[in-house]
């Protein structure tokens, strides 16, 4: 399992993001996650192909609320990379993340989710409940492999599959709504100097359970009923704009008891990564929430 780590220089004089970097040691693998604030724990998880930056201009809105702490996943950000595609499952990443809890001994959480932070975090939400209080869903979905899936995913998949290397600034601003600057995107960059870097970023869209017997997919159908039964605070805000998982907005609000019982927030403008286009303004949803539902 040949691991390899982003030199720390790429990292260096990053636009907005002031943060002391920390690391745990899981598996052998370096975990590196921002750890701002205090009080009560607010553990932001981001997606694809991103990393703990995307979350930004959230942190100091919601570290008036708490203690924000936000990891990069294995393969991304400045948490260490295997080089091979093969090394990658949900599997892995759900462990990971589970580890990085008990490790840091993380309890009433308040979980923030989106793209793939969704399908780790709600898992295990479901998998370890008793260290979760709060949800804040954000775009992202649970896929069990029997639904329809959007055209635009399909084609997305395909081009992660395809393509020798991904562009990732190019990513960034096509699935966002607003002008990202070139130094931001230049940050998204950072994480991935070269191929073996991006083996983590470039199969995760395979990883998706697209057919009901493939890995991940039986977890999330259970992941799906144990949200039915959740009776503790949720808040879904999404950017239905996203045209891969906007739709998603009103699955989780009939999915989750809880989750109706404050208003339906459409952020706008934006899109996929909406935490890049309106970061600031998601950040006061959230601390309203966790001031309504001490």
């Amino acid at each position: 399992m040949p691991l390899i780590r982003t030199p720390d220089e790429r990292f260096a004089n990053l636009p907005g993001f002031p943060y002391q970097p920390r690391n745990v040691e899981i598996d052998t693998a370096r975990v590196h996650y921002v750890d701002e604030g205090q009080g009560q724990v607010i553990l932001c998880l981001h997606g694809e192909p991103t990393w703990s930056y995307l979350y930004r201009k959230m942190i100091p809105g919601l570290m008036q609320a708490g203690r924000v702490i936000a990891p990069d996943f294995i393969g991304f950000g400045r948490s260490d990379k295997y080089t091979l595609e093969s090394e990658y499952s949900f599997d892995m990443h759900t462990a990971m993340l589970q580890a990085f809890i008990e490790r840091l001994d993380l309890r009433e959480i308040t979980l923030v989710v989106q793209d793939w932070g969704g399908l780790i975090g709600l898992r295990s939400v479901a998998e370890m409940p008793d260290r979760f209080a709060r949800l804040v869903v954000m775009n992202t979905f649970l896929p069990t492999g029997r639904e329809k899936l959007p055209a635009a995913f399909k084609i997305w998949q395909q081009f992660a599959a395809r393509v020798p290397k991904l562009p990732i600034g190019r990513i960034i601003q096509r699935t966002t709504a607003t002008e990202v600057p070139r130094e931001v995107l230049a940050a998204y960059e950072a994480p991935f100097p070269s191929k073996k870097h991006q083996a983590g970023a470039k199969v995760f869209p395979a990883l998706v359970p697209t057919r009901p017997d493939m890995p991940g997919a039986r977890e999330m159908a259970k992941t799906r009923q144990f949200l039915k039964k959740w009776q503790k605070p949720a808040l879904v805000l999404f950017a239905e704009a996203d045209p891969i998982l906007g739709g998603a907005h009103q699955f989780f609000r009939d999915l989750i008891p809880t989750a109706r019982e404050h208003p339906a927030i459409n952020i706008e403008p934006a899109s996929h990564f909406l935490q890049e286009d309106q970061g600031e303004v998601i950040g006061r949803h959230i601390v309203e929430f966790l001031t309504r539902s001490p």
